[in-house]
């Protein structure tokens, strides 16, 4: 038979290296070229002076980052790589780290400092002229936190035992004035509205003074006054810690007090239910991700503002110019991307159905022309006109306040007369006259918005916009299966996101 020489115990007159054995354009090549560039003094400044050597920062972040890269993110695994791989055995120069110390690296060291080595890897990939810092692509996904899927807090559930446990009060309180005697009433009765610890126990203690020795009070009252004193005010306390911990927020996990139950498209049950995790916010150019930040919000309009703060920090100014989808929409993020100079390309709840209903009116009339947008306003004159031809004059100013603490303006105005007319019943329903609700700075901004988006360059930004930054979530979550944090905590959340869109950068700049 013909073979090749096959002999274990050869051994090699002149071993070669290890870097020879790794071709050229290897991945990993391209992870010890970037990471010797990088200014690493604020994660050497993480270590102490003292006691016995640490293994060096700079070949840790490389191990790290490259174990992102080839989908190995178990520090155990990683442990295992350093012995057997060739290509974490080149980059450590064979140095082999347990899985204590490459965990305590990931968690304690990069966890304050890692912003700014991604922050010199974009501006590696912008001085090769990858990408810029002027125009971003702005979108938001949602990544399914660690913890448990069934141990949630919710915000309403709280207020409803709140409330039950304040009706509860008074109704104990009104029955032991019904008994009590004359001396023994209170002409002026608690505010049960709100309650707290030191109420209930107060307000227990004058009805347990009434009912304890007086024979008409009831064996189930006193027993359901017990229950009140064992357990009213120790719930009281568990609530309001619970609501110190959602801080404005619905709800929480018990498992993952930062992450917040949302609705995700990725559901382990297929029904669309809710489950803790968190609200990943990414800006993209040439799908390389240039920023990232994580947020406990459920919607996105409230996460464009501090994103971008996060961005100016990070960097020292603004993008020039951001596209993003209906979600970012609104009064208070154009007033700030206005404020900051930024050329909005941010489409407004309604701008597709606006568009419909255009086409749709040069064919054939319909029954939108009845909707607000499509009544003349007169602009000098501040009033509306009805289908009808009568004017709707301005009868006051609604404000409303925002859930992030914003203001908003709305002036309404109102039909004279609407007894009789032919088209009060496509018109409006109402029993009285039609009122119409306008916020005159939205209208501009949604004037302004609608101009820019059906220009040329505004359609040629929103057909960039799918296929720039939703296919680095697509490549993300599904070619590298990351659907779900392996840490807890939204700071080591946002960690562990930043790796993932670090490797992401480089495996693009390898492609």
């Amino acid at each position: 038979m013909n073979f090749q020489e096959y002999n274990q115990q050869q051994n090699w007159l002149f071993p070669p290296s290890i870097e020879e054995l790794i071709p050229a354009d290897h991945p990993v090549k391209v992870v010890n070229g970037v990471i010797e560039q990088l200014n690493l003094d604020l994660l050497i400044s993480e270590y102490n002076k003292e006691g016995k050597p640490s293994y060096h920062p700079k070949m840790m972040l490389k191990v790290m980052v490259y174990a992102y890269m080839d989908n190995t993110y178990s520090s155990r695994k990683i442990e295992k790589a350093m012995r057997e791989n060739i290509n974490y055995m080149w980059l450590s120069a064979r140095q082999v780290a347990d899985h204590n110390t490459i965990a305590r690296f990931r968690s304690k060291r990069l966890k304050t400092i890692f912003k700014d080595i991604f922050k010199q890897v974009v501006l590696l990939l912008a001085d090769e002229g990858l990408v810029t810092l002027k125009e971003v692509f702005t979108d938001g996904t949602k990544i399914e936190s660690l913890a448990g899927r069934y141990t949630f807090v919710w915000g309403n559930a709280i207020k409803t035992r709140k409330q039950k446990m304040a009706s509860q009060l008074e109704e104990m309180w009104q029955y032991a004035q019904s008994i009590a005697e004359e001396e023994d009433k209170d002409p002026t009765p608690p505010d049960f509205k709100k309650i707290d610890k030191q109420k209930v126990e107060q307000t227990a203690r004058k009805i347990n003074k009434i009912l304890k020795d007086n024979p008409r009070a009831s064996t189930q009252k006193k027993a359901k006054l017990r229950y009140i004193e064992q357990n009213f005010a120790k719930n009281l306390e568990k609530y309001q810690q619970q609501e110190e911990i959602l801080a404005g927020r619905n709800s929480y996990s018990k498992t993952d007090p930062d992450a917040t139950f949302m609705r995700m498209k990725e559901d382990h049950m297929l029904n669309g239910q809710l489950k803790p995790g968190y609200n990943v916010q990414i800006s993209s150019q040439s799908q390389f991700v240039i920023h990232y930040t994580l947020h406990q919000q459920t919607n996105d309009i409230h996460t464009l503002k501090p994103h971008l703060e996060s961005f100016e920090y990070l960097y020292e100014l603004f993008p020039e110019q951001l596209t993003a989808d209906a979600g970012y929409g609104s009064e208070e993020n154009y007033e700030y991307l206005e404020q900051n100079e930024i050329t909005a390309y941010v489409k407004y709840n309604t701008f597709d159905k606006d568009e419909q209903t255009y086409k749709s009116k040069k064919k054939k009339k319909t029954s939108a022309d009845f909707q607000r947008d499509n009544l003349h306003y007169n602009e000098q004159g501040d009033f509306y006109v009805c289908p009808m031809g009568q004017r709707m004059e301005k009868v006051f100013e609604r404000r409303q306040t925002t859930k992030s603490g914003y203001s908003q303006i709305s002036s309404v105005y109102r039909a004279q007369n609407c007894r009789g007319c032919p088209l009060r019943g496509v018109c409006h329903k109402s029993k009285s006259e039609r009122t119409v609700q306008r916020n005159h700075t939205l209208e501009r901004y949604k004037d302004m918005i609608r101009k820019r988006l059906t220009s040329a360059e505004g359609e040629k930004k929103r057909k960039k916009r799918t296929a720039d930054v939703e296919p680095v979530f697509g490549h993300i979550k599904s070619n590298r299966n990351f659907k779900r944090f392996t840490h807890k905590g939204i700071k080591k959340a946002e960690l562990e996101f930043g790796l993932h869109a670090l490797a992401h950068n480089l495996r693009k700049k390898v492609a």
